[in-house]
């Protein structure tokens, strides 16, 4: 064999011109199953609408086939199976949340706008002994130096209002039942609830003149503020029996006194823990008398500057007959020690209980 023919192409064609060059073959004649396959032009593989092939996954424009997601695993209209409900029933337009799962709380915004989520300032809501609407507590002030825990509240406040609870169950058995009330500020938030503590037969038999204790609880449910009241004479001819209130804060911890003072009207002293006179109260010598609210006004020891006031509220002709459910409001200097502010308010429930709680047979 010359040295010609050993570079000569299996097809006879022009053999090469020397070793390790490659011919130049048409496309049409590359060996069977190379690429491009036969009868397809360069370029054009795969040919236009055939991939993948007809019949195989997925077809041009059905991915996922129609009703599969993916094919067998989830049925037609549940994705995944049992765990969300049919369509259109979660939620309807504009009712989230869905019915029976209540309404988002809502809450009273601070000074200043809303504190920060999980802020222990966020006001609770909750439903105090399941009676009136839910209760929106006012948030605890932080940071009060030199006070007992649980009057926070009232550093920041010059007036509070008590509202008594009407007893049902009082006004159709005719039977004196314990006093309850919500203690708010002046933004309609809860700051404390007070509940009465007496025996049925103090109640029903000695009347206003019962003697008490009274637990005033923040929202945590914790006592606070504790009240007592011993039994005495209720006459400006006994003066070594007057009215006594004694004021706890925390429990155990007396930090102060409200004294019945010997006078023909209405006349008090705030005394702190040591007894010493801090403030005055006077009222008119015709507290329950008339329709309107009746004042009784806080004094300096100089008995003439007003520095606040105790005000029987009028609660309208069907409530003041038919009820001794009372409305009080009391005002007060913002910088007066939470002491005194605290037992400013036991006075107001002495006041209460002497000139304006009534059984069920005087008011009949």
């Amino acid at each position: 064999m010359t040295e010609e023919s050993k570079f000569t192409n299996v097809s006879g064609q022009q053999p090469y011109s020397s070793p390790g060059q490659q011919p130049e073959l048409p496309m049409q004649q590359y060996p069977s199953g190379q690429y491009p396959p036969s009868g397809q032009q360069p370029n054009q593989y795969p040919p236009p609408g055939q991939y993948p092939p007809p019949g195989q996954y997925p077809p041009p424009d059905q991915y996922p086939p129609s009703g599969q997601y993916p094919p067998g695993q989830y049925p037609p209209g549940q994705y995944p199976p049992g765990q969300y409900p049919a369509l259109g029933q979660y939620p309807p337009p504009g009712q989230y949340p869905p019915p029976g799962y209540g309404q988002p709380v809502q809450s009273q915004p601070m000074a200043g706008g809303y504190p920060p989520p999980g802020h222990p300032n966020m006001p609770v809501t909750t439903q105090p002994h399941g009676q009136g609407a839910p209760a929106v507590w006012m948030p605890m002030p932080q940071g009060i130096p030199n006070c007992p825990p649980g009057l926070e509240y009232l550093a920041s406040i010059d007036q509070i209002l008590i509202h008594q609870q009407i007893e049902i169950f009082e006004l159709f058995s005719g039977l004196e039942t314990e006093n309850k009330y919500r203690i708010k500020n002046n933004m309609g938030q809860d700051v404390y609830f007070a509940a009465e503590e007496s025996d049925f037969c103090s109640r029903n038999c000695l009347g206003s003149l019962r003697p008490f204790d009274m637990k005033i609880i923040d929202n945590f449910g914790k006592e606070v503020i504790h009240l007592y009241r011993p039994y005495r004479c209720d006459s400006c001819c006994y003066p070594c029996c007057l009215q006594k209130m004694e004021v706890s804060a925390p429990v155990g911890e007396v930090i102060g006194y409200v004294v019945q003072n010997w006078s023909c009207c209405p006349s008090f002293t705030i005394e702190n823990a040591a007894g010493e006179a801090i403030l005055k109260i006077s009222g008119p010598c015709c507290g329950g008398c008339g329709c309107g609210d009746v004042n009784f006004n806080v004094l300096a020891l100089d008995g003439e500057t007003k520095v606040g006031k105790i005000q029987k509220q009028w609660s309208g002709f069907i409530q003041e007959a038919y009820s001794d459910a009372d409305n009080f409001g009391i005002t007060f200097p913002m910088d007066l020690d939470v002491r005194m502010k605290a037992v400013m308010m036991g006075a107001c429930f002495l006041i209460d209980f002497m000139y304006f709680e009534q059984n069920p047979q005087q008011r009949k």
